[in-house]
């Protein structure tokens, strides 16, 4: 199994996504942003971190990047795609995922070990998961509220697309506690909090975070 990792100018943790991609049984394979080959993976990550032309909008002008043009290609015809963070970010400005991601409510960046209630289990990046599991995973943020209009909040709760939920406390003012999304078939999930840091007892808070990687092999597999 080859997963992608891209990397954009100013990506900080697509070493540590690549290291978790590792430890979950696949291939990491490195991707540059201006780039315009997939090679040949079967699945991408977008890190944490940040991207170029954040000071205009976060991962707005990394969205139109020319690798990105395949993966939002590929993403519309069943590849599954996980954005961390900023990798969330420009997803939803990429137009794969609904809503944005705004600065923090109360202004401060944020860096703490963050509890989470996932939502949906039958994602390809949340199948590792039970719905309504509980885990302990990072957040680091400054930009990570999530925001949509109220029609648009309700057409998700509808349709069950929230794929991971703060608990124990929001960390940066998301509407309805949202942490996570996925795209109407499930195989492109965003998520602010960075399952890559919790993949190893030495490392992390947990290991909690590595189902997101186990997931999309086995959904891989299947497809």
């Amino acid at each position: 199994m080859r997963i992608g990792v891209i990397t954009f100018p100013g990506s900080l943790d697509d070493v540590d996504a690549a290291r978790a991609v590792r430890l979950a049984g696949a291939e990491p394979v490195t991707l540059w942003h201006a780039d315009h080959d997939l090679r040949a993976v079967d699945a991408v990550v977008l890190p944490g971190g940040f991207s170029y032309g954040d000071y205009l909008r976060a991962g707005a002008i990394a969205a139109r990047a020319p690798m990105m043009r395949d993966v939002v290609d590929r993403a519309r015809q069943g590849m599954p795609v996980l954005g961390i963070c900023n990798g969330f970010q420009v997803l939803c400005e990429a137009g794969l995922l609904p809503g944005a991601l705004t600065r923090n409510s109360h202004l401060h960046f944020r860096n703490r070990d963050q509890r989470l209630r996932i939502e949906r289990a039958d994602t390809a990046w949340t199948s590792a998961y039970t719905s309504g599991q509980e885990v302990v995973v990072p957040v680091k943020n400054g930009e990570g509220r999530y925001v949509a209009s109220p029609a648009e909040l309700e057409r998700l709760e509808g349709e069950g697309r929230v794929a991971v939920r703060y608990v124990g406390g929001n960390p940066n003012g998301s509407l309805r506690d949202v942490a996570g999304v996925t795209s109407e078939d499930g195989r492109v999930v965003g998520l602010m909090p960075h399952p890559e840091h919790a993949v190893e007892d030495l490392t992390g808070p947990s290991t909690d975070g590595l189902g997101f990687f186990t997931s999309v092999l086995t959904g891989v597999v299947a497809a």
